[in-house]
Parts: C-alpha cells; structure tokens; sequence
C-alpha cells in the first residue's frame, strides 16, 4: 500500500460499489484509512464547512453513529434525514430530492433497500452520493473488511476468505472486493439462498484481471478448508425477518463454530459484520474467543468512511 490520495481521481465520484473503482483505488483509499487512523489530529480540519446529508430507511448502530463522529473528527457536520421527516417519505420524486439536497450539502449518504434508487439519487444528484447498504451492496462495510484483514495479516492478495450464511448483500461486496485486491472469496450458502448470480458474474469478471478466486459453493467444509478467513452475517437481513423461522431450519448445518473453524487455518481470524445472533449464525465461543476481530472491524467503519469521506469531498 503506497500510493498517495489523488483528489482528481476521487473528488466528486459516487461510492455505490466496489466493482466500480479499480484496485489501485481501492489499495489508495485503504492506505488513507490507514493514515487517518494513525494520524487522527492532523485531519481534525480536512472538512470543515463541509455537510454530510445522511438518509436513513433503516435502523442503524455502527453506520449512523460512524458517519456522523467522522464528518465531525474530520471538521465537518453530519445532519440525520429520516424519510419520516423527509418529504421523499411522502412520495417527493427522487430527482427533486436529489436536485435540493445538492444545493444544501457537500455529499449524501443513504442507507435503503433499494439498490435502484440509490443509483437514482446518484444519477440526479451533483454531490457525491455513498451507499451505507442496499439489498444489493454493502460497500462500505467492505472496506472496513479490508481493513481489518490488512492490519491482522499485513497483505490481501492471495489469502482465502470464507464467508458462510446468506448470500446477501455482504457477501455481494465481499466478491467484489476480493476481486479487486486478488485474495479468493468462497461463499457456502444453503440451496436456494445463493448470491446474486449477475452480481456473481461481475465480481467473476473483476477477478480475471486480479488472479482471484471466487467460489460459490453449499458446502460450508469445502469453504472454510484452509481459509485465512472466516465471515459471516445474520441469518435474516433486515427485511427478512418474517423468514426467521424457516431460515434457521435452512441454516442449521452453517452455523460457524469450532468443528467447522477447525478446517481453517490454524491463524484464521473470525469477521462478522455485527449485529451478530450468537448461537444461530456463530456460536459464542467463535465470536467471543482470541481469534475473532468483530469490534476492531466495527471500529475501522469509522476510519475507512473517513478516507471515503475525504476522497469524495475534499478538493484540496
């Protein structure tokens, strides 16, 4: 990681996925975060003036609270938009939401189920727009995900992730983003819960230039065998919840837990986007135990929005 933030090649872009930036600028703002991380006080003024305009349709701990202590360690202000008090919420077109916010703020955030009208919002607006999460992707969260594999292992290409659960929209921008940096993603889903194949397909074609690996598989052994990695996520995304039942029926045999973490590497670490179901997706002493690394994952969401949030706005 050695390359140096160029404001002309991020100032003003969206952040909708990974898949559309180049590994080279995935490896710049990766560093960046690094930085910033280690460097908290010389960036105490980077945006200031600056206004972050955060839409929320779905409850939020770590992206709610990270966004807004980021713009405000960085100088600048995060303001809470819920559709309730929004005019979006009832029925204002997402173009002339998009057109008034941009004359308001610097850049908005939006966290929503629709990966379409993320991409609306972008089209229309003139400020950079960032997806906390869709249904489709949930980049950000993959950069804290790189993150956090860089610092525990010092490298990315060529290490094995295992994701293991639902193949939602984590595990979309997982693909995406160990394609982009070369290290293989295998993703074990039970049948019929299996990641978005056209999405699947992209992250496929990102790879070849990459030499990653990508496997899709219902075999969570098969997976998890020699993996320097192992994630997972809750068994029913938000807005799934009335699938609880059947899914921990479809689920029982994914259930990340000592005997199936054995077929890893012996210094595999454990990754979990959070909130985590222990006993259902994980089991307590996985999560809980030396090799798990979920709270500085949770931690680096602030430093990797940072260097997004500054890649985007800052001219400077």
């Amino acid at each position: 990681m050695n390359a140096a933030i160029d404001n002309k090649t991020f100032y003003g872009r969206d952040f909708l996925t990974l898949l559309d930036y180049t590994p080279n600028e995935i490896d710049t703002l990766l560093k960046s975060a690094l930085t910033i991380k280690q460097n908290k006080a010389e960036y105490e003024d980077a945006l200031k003036g600056k206004s972050l305009g955060m839409i929320f349709e779905n409850a939020s701990t770590r992206t709610r609270v990270s966004f807004e202590v980021g713009m405000t360690q960085l100088g600048g202000h995060a303001l809470f938009l819920s559709p309730r008090d929004m005019q979006i919420g009832r029925g204002e077109p997402v173009k002339d939401t998009a057109n008034v916010l941009s004359r308001y703020v610097d850049a908005i955030m939006i966290r929503t189920n629709s990966h379409e009208l993320v991409e609306e919002l972008a089209e229309h607006a003139s400020v950079p727009v960032i997806n906390a999460l869709t249904d489709g992707y949930h980049p950000c969260q993959a950069m804290a995900d790189l993150l956090t594999i860089y610092e525990y292992k010092n490298e990315l290409k060529g290490l094995k992730l295992a994701y293991v659960g639902d193949g939602n929209n984590v595990a979309h921008s997982l693909l995406a983003a160990g394609a982009k940096v070369g290290m293989d993603v295998s993703i074990a889903t039970p049948k019929g819960y299996e990641v978005n194949q056209e999405i699947f397909e992209k992250a496929k074609e990102a790879a070849e230039k990459t030499g990653a690996t990508l496997v899709q598989t219902n075999d969570p052994k098969e997976a998890v065998k020699d993996a320097d990695v192992i994630y997972t996520d809750v068994w029913a995304s938000m807005g799934y919840e009335q699938e609880q039942e059947e899914r921990l029926k479809q689920f029982s045999e994914y259930q990340v837990n000592s005997e199936l973490a054995s077929l890893a590497k012996d210094d595999f670490i454990f990754l979990h986007c959070l909130p985590a179901h222990r006993g259902e997706e994980v089991a307590a002493d996985i999560i809980d135990g030396k090799q798990s690394a979920v709270y500085d994952q949770a931690e680096n969401r602030l430093h990797a929005q940072k260097a997004i949030l500054l890649a985007l706005i800052s001219n400077s």
